[in-house]
């Protein structure tokens, strides 16, 4: 009966301090849906260049030692890498940026 009634109260924090979701009730709002969240092309040129141009310039960069073989100033690059350039790149918003500019068509 203990067991119960401490689930019963740890239940009752939860959702209290929002741990636990809460239906929304609405009177006549259609569900949302995927196609209602905006979305933002990325800018190689404007967004993400400058990114990899102060993570890995020199050596990715016209003239240094691996430009021959991953040049980073180039979009399909970055798209053929996708995720793995995440070893050099640490900032969360650089992250979020580089995946949706590999989520874009």
């Amino acid at each position: 009966m203990r067991m119960v009634l401490g689930l019963m109260a740890m239940a009752l924090l939860l959702v209290e301090s929002g741990g636990i979701l809460r239906p929304v009730r609405s009177t006549n709002a259609a569900p949302a849906t995927v196609s209602d969240t905006p979305k933002t092309q990325v800018d190689f040129d404007t967004q993400l260049k400058p990114i990899f141009q102060s993570k890995c310039m020199p050596c990715h960069f016209s003239g240094g030692k691996m430009y021959d073989r991953l040049p980073f100033d180039k979009p399909a690059t970055i798209r053929k890498l996708g995720t793995r350039l995440f070893t050099r790149i640490k900032e969360e918003n650089d992250r979020k940026l580089i995946e949706d500019f590999l989520a874009q068509p």
